[in-house]
């Protein structure tokens, strides 16, 4: 099947010239009038959406098996460290050789490690096995970072096209996030705890196929180093780029939050008697998150997106204190709303922050320096997930819990604050 996949090409296609029209079309609609975009749209979705379903079916089938969220938190990220380690080389090979050629592969190896894990866990194997195996997940490759250096390309010299495709990225992110936890808590408690895994693996492997067979949109590799100059041919370092290593750590702490209000929902809801709403209450996070960001889409690119990109996470950061305010009253549908509230302020932060990165990194390594953005997420959910994990095992009320992501969002203002302070001087 994959042999089939690599063989199909297609000349690559470029965004074509816009033309005056007595009516305006939708900016969303506008990016879908190139050829090939559909396609590779719709193939995304689908390989990302395991990417909400399997921390979630990881979390529930581990603490069901050995009643422990702190084991099940320490497992989760510990496989989302080793992707953090493991993504950015991938993405590399991605600018060398293509998404095709190393797409399939990776998340084949992948998809082999989710299914070590499920079989460690139903056959009651030692807790080393449950790491490993999860950990081998790592190379699962960064279907949104490959999707968005598809639109840079086609949209390379629109910068408002490009702002409009980071928007339906992120929203389509979202829509992962939403329904993956819901579809995962579904399979995991009511069909079985493995089948959360089992199916989110089939889901990955089958986005991924379809995705790679869309060759005519897919971007051209990065020049190859000549042997005998070495200089030839190479672009700088993506974090040797002005003004990236700030955003990455904003995108650190960010991630904390993410990772940390997945850990400590699930165990909120476990403690007070309604677990298999969890998956719903981190969809409804999702969806106020998505429909913001499909929102700020219609916006017109910001003329100063630094500020707007501290704006977002000062809001980000006000707005997470609701959640923790909320479980304090114990109160399911209050809970809810407060999540759904916090949800709005997150994927115009990511949004702004994505939109920031792609114009600080070199054209050949697009893939490369958006990897190292999604590593430094993968890194703070990986970090969140475990101190969410301890804070439900050992904090004495599963509310506080919800303090861990509020002081996460805290931190991510502050170094985007400081940030930007710091490049004012300089100007």
């Amino acid at each position: 099947m994959a042999g089939v996949i690599l063989f199909l090409a297609a000349r690559p296609v470029t965004a074509p010239p816009v033309r005056p029209t007595r009516r305006r079309r939708s900016p969303y609609a506008r990016l879908f009038t190139v050829p090939g975009t559909r396609a590779f749209a719709a193939a995304g979705l689908l390989a990302r959406l395991p990417m909400g379903m399997l921390s979630v079916s990881a979390l529930l089938m581990i603490a069901g098996s050995r009643g422990s969220y702190a084991l099940a938190g320490a497992v989760t990220g510990t496989g989302l460290a080793a992707t953090a380690l493991v993504g950015p080389l991938t993405a590399r090979l991605v600018d060398r050789h293509g998404q095709a050629r190393i797409a399939v592969p990776a998340t084949a190896l992948a998809v082999l490690g989710s299914l070590s894990l499920l079989l460690c866990v139903r056959a009651g194997a030692p807790e080393w096995t449950l790491f490993a195996s999860y950990a081998a997940t790592a190379t699962t490759p960064n279907t949104g970072g490959m999707s968005r250096a598809r639109w840079a390309h086609l949209f390379r010299d629109d910068p408002a096209a490009r702002h409009t495709a980071n928007s339906f990225e992120q929203a389509a992110d979202e829509l992962c996030f939403l329904l993956g936890p819901v579809l995962a808590t579904l399979l995991c408690t009511g069909v079985a705890p493995e089948a959360g895994t089992a199916v989110a693996a089939a889901l990955l492997l089958t986005g991924v196929l379809l995705f790679a067979a869309q060759r005519r949109t897919e971007p051209p590799v990065a020049p190859a180093r000549t042997p005998a100059r070495p200089s030839v041919g190479r672009t700088p370092a993506p974090l040797r780029s002005r003004g990236l290593p700030p955003l990455l750590l904003t995108f650190l702490a960010t991630g904390a939050v993410f990772g940390s209000l997945e850990v400590v929902t699930v165990a909120y809801a476990d403690a007070h008697g309604f677990r298999p709403a969890a998956g719903g209450l981190l969809a409804l996070q999702a969806a106020g998150s998505g429909a913001t960001g499909l929102l700020l889409g219609l916006l017109p690119p910001a003329a100063r997106p630094g500020r707007r990109f501290l704006g977002c996470v000062a809001a980000m950061a006000a707005l997470l204190t609701l959640p923790l305010a909320a479980a304090a009253s114990g109160a399911p549908l209050l809970l809810a709303a407060a999540l759904l509230t916090a949800g709005t302020a997150t994927a115009p932060a990511m949004v702004t922050g994505m939109g920031l990165v792609q114009s600080r990194i070199p054209a050949g390594r697009l893939n490369e320096g958006m990897a190292l953005a999604v590593t430094a997420l993968l890194t703070g959910i990986a970090t969140g997930s475990a101190a969410g994990g301890w804070a439900a095992e050992h904090l004495p009320s599963p509310t506080a819990g919800y303090g861990v992501p509020a002081v996460a969002a805290a931190l991510a203002l502050a170094i985007t604050a400081t940030a930007t302070a710091i490049t004012a001087r300089r100007s």
